[in-house]
């Protein structure tokens, strides 16, 4: 007796888990429990395409390594990683002994340019007398040309004097102000700092990168494309990127330009392309794989896990709809989910190409994750059943 209520119940629970042929239900509970997500058919182009790998990259423009002009210790650090900057931003301070002796360079320079102009114009007077003196044969000319001679010499050092205070004046400008004890560091260009190489107190010198800056609004990807498929790439085609290391996350982008020369002794050339959403995430370096659309073949498309092998045959499954009088009741028994069989058709970048064999109405949830679950569960209630049998 106690045998056949032990019968009872396994049939009971294989009814509530399998109706008729191809079809399971589930509680919400089990919906949730098994992860279950639902989708529907996407169109994309399997067909036609280049498959290349590569990188994304940033141009030489929109990177950035921040160095001081001279040497110095560093007083004050107003940025870490990770933070945004805008170009002209000041990222720390420092002092310097040479700029120090810069700035009393300047200042003898001055002077002797002072003494120089003042010496020049007596000169001048002297010069002009004596030439009016020789002209007329008053004086002698030997006397004439050592005036005039000191009279070029002070005009030379004059130039001289002139361009080395310009000199000094332009590497002290790069202080952004010559009047203030410390000198300020500044951003060269607008990013986000991915490096702070110093701490307060760090002994700098010109050689030295302080500050590593990206600006990734420039971002592209360089693919490798092999010399048989180069005849087939141009201009404007469009791009679609998987990053392996992202959880397959795909991005779109378009050529922009192709590369005239083999990239390190390879038979491949490098191909550029924008990317056309979000940059968002991205950084200089990701390892990405991508196809090239070189045709114009859209077909729909389910993620490769929707889709199922049995009985030799290909599956999806769809939630069966209930009207509006059932729909109460139906949600109360709960979820059912029916099997369809399909044909697939080309797979790339986690997607596959599927027909349906059976028509399937319009806006009805397709099961794209779960679907080894659903499976499973008709398995095993058809296993019970024969079993039983």
């Amino acid at each position: 007796m106690l045998s056949c209520n032990k019968s009872t119940e396994a049939t009971a629970t294989e009814e509530h888990h399998e109706g008729k042929k191809g079809t399971v239900e589930l509680t919400p509970a089990q919906v949730k429990a098994s992860q279950i997500v639902f989708g529907n058919f996407e169109r994309k182009n399997l067909s036609e395409v280049i498959t290349a790998n590569g990188y994304t990259k940033l141009p030489p423009q929109n990177q950035a390594d921040v160095s001081v002009f001279m040497a110095g210790i560093i007083k004050t650090i107003t940025v870490i990683e990770g933070q945004y900057v805008k170009k002209g931003q000041t990222l720390a301070t420092f002092q310097s002994v040479e700029f120090n002796n810069l700035r009393l360079q300047k200042a003898k320079l001055k002077d002797e340019l002072q003494q120089a102009k003042s010496s020049m114009d007596y000169l001048s007077a002297d010069f002009r007398r004596q030439k009016e003196l020789s002209n007329e044969h008053v004086t002698a000319q030997k006397t004439f040309q050592k005036t005039s001679a000191d009279f070029e010499a002070l005009k030379s050092k004059i130039e001289n004097l002139t361009q080395q205070i310009q000199i000094v004046e332009q590497t002290i400008s790069l202080s952004g102000n010559e009047n203030k004890a410390t000198i300020a560091i500044t951003a060269p260009i607008s990013g986000y700092i991915t490096a702070v190489e110093v701490k307060i107190g760090s002994s700098v010198s010109p050689n030295t990168s302080l500050f590593s800056i990206v600006d990734n609004a420039k971002m592209h990807v360089d693919l490798l494309v092999y010399e048989k498929d180069l005849f087939k790439i141009k201009i404007g085609q469009n791009v679609r990127f998987v990053l392996t290391n992202q959880g397959n996350q795909e991005i779109l982008g378009k050529i922009f330009s192709i590369g005239k020369a083999f990239q390190n002794e390879t038979k491949s050339v490098a191909v550029h392309a924008d990317i056309n959403n979000s940059k968002a995430g991205l950084i200089s370096g990701m390892y990405v794989s991508a196809l090239i659309d070189i045709g114009n073949n859209d077909v729909n498309t389910l993620p490769i896990d929707a889709v199922v092998k049995a009985e030799g045959k290909e599956f999806i499954f769809i939630r069966e709809e209930h009207d509006e009088k059932n729909e109460k009741e139906a949600h109360d028994d709960g979820i059912q989910f029916k099997r369809i069989e399909v044909k697939t058709g080309t797979t790339q970048l986690g997607f596959v190409q599927v027909t349906p064999l059976q028509d399937i109405p319009d806006g009805v949830k397709i099961v794209i994750k779960g679907s080894y679950y659903l499976q499973s569960s008709i398995a095993n209630a058809e296993g019970g059943d024969d079993h039983g049998h």
